[in-house]
């Protein structure tokens, strides 16, 4: 008796509202050559530590989380995961500002300015 393994399809790591994949859909349009997707990464900067970077990407890293939008590909760095997961990623603009907006409900605190978040 043979039994066969069976894969389900995990969720992604991070939630895209519409009108954060709107606005992939947007930058992927004006993208440079070579670009083959947006990815989302957590570099250290600023007072609390870590910081949210979205940049153009040119080739996929092996532990990249992948994640298809109808505007394009949209990656998560692999060391980055962990501090993203169950995250929301949003895309608000009004009158004064325009930006990406993270809920991140592994975030225990955050600078006073907003650039740099704690786990």
């Amino acid at each position: 008796m043979t039994t066969e393994a069976k894969t389900r399809a995990r969720p992604a790591a991070v939630l895209l509202t519409p009108s954060a994949e709107a606005r992939i859909a947007d930058l992927m349009a004006q993208a440079p050559d070579g670009t083959i997707g947006v990815k989302l990464s957590t570099p250290r900067r600023g007072c609390s530590g870590l910081a949210y970077s979205v940049d153009y990407v040119t080739e996929e890293a092996k532990f990249d989380e992948k994640i298809e939008t109808p505007g394009g590909t949209f990656y998560i760095d692999g060391a980055s995961v962990l501090y993203l997961v169950g995250s929301t990623m949003d895309w608000v603009e009004d009158d004064f500002t325009a930006g990406f907006v993270f809920n991140n409900p592994n975030a225990k605190g955050s600078c006073g300015c907003g650039e740099s978040f704690t786990v």
